[in-house]
């Protein structure tokens, strides 16, 4: 397909239209869906993006935060292989850097997750998966172990996890997606890392210990190479979306590998 270029602002078109809804004890969680195009789309991508996951959402469903997020970037690629978007905004009470923070291996934060994934199924009448990265993947995780019916998600993308955590100043930075019942996924799942991320809580080396849990009869890891690189980034600064963490200047390659995934065939 053609590449499209992505850049750290993304347009207002892309972004979508702005859903409130209400979560755990009296907190709500915005959503920004994007509009479905013309002719059937394949299904709804429900995006969580990493870091404190709080991307302040605009009047125009466009992120004031977390802009370089791989998830954000990729909007129109996802949107271009026909699916629609559904970026997700950390609840009411969790705003700021820090945002979802410890909350993501809790079971009140799958159950919002799951309200999310209901709404955006009763509108859509698609199919909806939930795609993670970084941190992301653990609330991703947490919702595909934890949900069933129609607040479960139909398959599950985890990109450049996080997998190691360490006790710092905050206790919750040592949260990983192993602190999370992964044996209980059962759904269609695929684990994608870069070969060259330097980021020392998302090792590719161990996104095969990740798939290894599921009880999915389909899933795949895939580790990404090329790609510009950052040879002058490493620890947390190697975190940052634009870098092989977050597949800087691959993301083309990626969103296509996902969709094909999602098709049903392999990456």
């Amino acid at each position: 397909m053609a590449a499209l270029v992505v850049t750290e602002a993304v347009a207002a078109s892309v972004c979508g239209d702005v859903v409130s809804i209400g979560t755990h004890e009296g907190s709500t969680t915005r959503y920004a869906r994007a509009p479905q195009r013309a002719g059937q789309a394949l299904a709804a991508l429900v995006l969580l993006p990493g870091g404190g996951g709080h991307l302040d959402l605009d009047e125009a469903g466009c992120p004031r935060a977390l802009t370089g997020n791989s998830l954000v970037r990729s909007l129109p690629l996802f949107q271009a292989e026909g699916f629609v978007t559904v970026l997700v905004d950390a609840p009411s009470d969790h705003p700021g850097e820090d945002g979802l923070a410890g909350f993501r291996i809790t079971t009140q934060h799958a159950d919002d997750v799951g309200r999310v994934i209901t709404d955006v199924r009763a509108r859509t009448g698609l199919p909806v998966w939930v795609l993670g990265t970084s941190r992301g993947a653990i609330s991703a995780a947490n919702a595909a172990a934890r949900l069933s019916g129609r607040a479960a998600p139909d398959g599950l993308v985890l990109t450049s996890p996080v997998t190691y955590g360490s006790r710092g100043n905050k206790a919750w930075v040592a949260q990983s997606v192993f602190d999370l019942p992964l044996q209980d996924i059962k759904v269609p799942a695929l684990v994608v890392g870069h070969a060259a991320d330097q980021c020392l809580r998302s090792p590719a080396r161990l996104n095969g210990d990740v798939a290894s849990r599921f009880s999915s009869v389909r899933k795949q890891v895939v580790t990404v190479t090329g790609g510009p690189g950052s040879p002058a980034t490493t620890g947390i600064d190697a975190c940052q979306g634009r870098s092989p963490h977050g597949f800087i200047e691959q993301e083309a390659e990626v969103a296509g590998g996902i969709a094909r995934f999602i098709r049903g065939a392999d990456f």
